[in-house]
């Protein structure tokens, strides 16, 4: 049965790094999980893939030398906001594990949403979400 959304869910999103093997010990500490998935080879990656959260997405890490053409570096584009429980201690805890802060906590109205953002150490922008919506689904 084909789907009515042309959309259908997040598959995937990839991070970029120069340093694959540090990259993965960092997400490894921050999930909790070790990656699932790493192409060529754990000792020579240049693709590792973690499932996280209530849903199992994907979070991928790229070798940086395999980026698109015309992609940035650092901070820019888009921000994939991940739903956390307790902002507070979720930006604590990136912080602790050595992200820096890119946005700080800010009180989105007044309707519960509340957001914040970090720099990994990769210069990848990871993006954090008390999200009221998300919690009616889950």
């Amino acid at each position: 049965m084909a789907s009515k959304h042309f959309l259908r869910g997040m598959a995937t999103v990839n991070y970029f790094a120069d340093d694959l093997t540090a990259a993965r010990e960092w997400y490894t500490e921050l999930f909790g999980v070790e990656a699932y998935f790493q192409m060529p080879s754990r000792e020579h990656p240049a693709y590792i893939e973690f499932r996280i959260g209530d849903d199992a997405d994907e979070f991928g890490i790229v070798d940086s030398k395999y980026a698109p053409d015309g992609t940035k570096t650092g901070p820019g584009g888009a921000i994939l906001y991940w739903h956390v429980d307790d902002i507070e201690d979720a930006l604590a805890r990136l912080k602790a594990l050595g992200a820096t802060e890119h946005d700080p906590i800010t009180k989105r109205g007044e309707s519960g949403f509340v957001t914040a953002s970090v720099l990994d150490p990769f210069g990848n922008i990871l993006g954090i979400m008390y999200n009221p919506h998300f919690m009616e689904l889950h």
